[in-house]
């Protein structure tokens, strides 16, 4: 199949199937009268390309995953990932929290509530020696 048909079946631009040829996630394709063809088999690595960015991986870590030898080089990209997405749950979970209490805080300036002032307070650093 053509570069476009392939675009066209996965709903991308085919600019984006050239960068990730150009990167080194999709093997250059066959060229035929200098246009690419790809294969059948690409379909799988194509709709893996776009689970993994779906679930937050960036490029580099999905080549990482594709050129990966052997199951542990593969886990230790994916636990570094699920490091970061634990950190970022935590964060959004802070934040919600923060305001959910900031809808329910009945002081008439959220800046005035104790409890979000004490918030502040504790991510003032402490005054530098001179």
């Amino acid at each position: 199949m053509t570069i476009g048909e392939l675009a066209d079946r996965f709903g991308l631009a085919t600019h984006v199937l050239r960068h990730w040829e150009a990167v080194g996630l999709l093997a250059p394709a066959r060229r035929v009268n200098g246009w690419r063809r790809y294969g059948q088999d690409v379909l799988a690595r194509v709709a893996f390309i776009q689970q993994c960015k779906e679930l937050g991986f960036g490029l580099e870590q999905v080549r990482a995953m594709l050129d990966a030898g052997d199951p542990a080089a593969r886990k230790e990209v994916l636990a570094r990932h699920d490091a970061e997405l634990e950190r970022r749950i935590a964060s959004a979970t802070a934040a919600r929290e923060l305001i959910g209490h900031g809808l329910r805080c009945p002081a008439p300036d959220f800046i005035e509530c104790p409890n979000f002032r004490a918030g502040l307070e504790a991510r003032i650093p402490p005054a530098r020696p001179r």
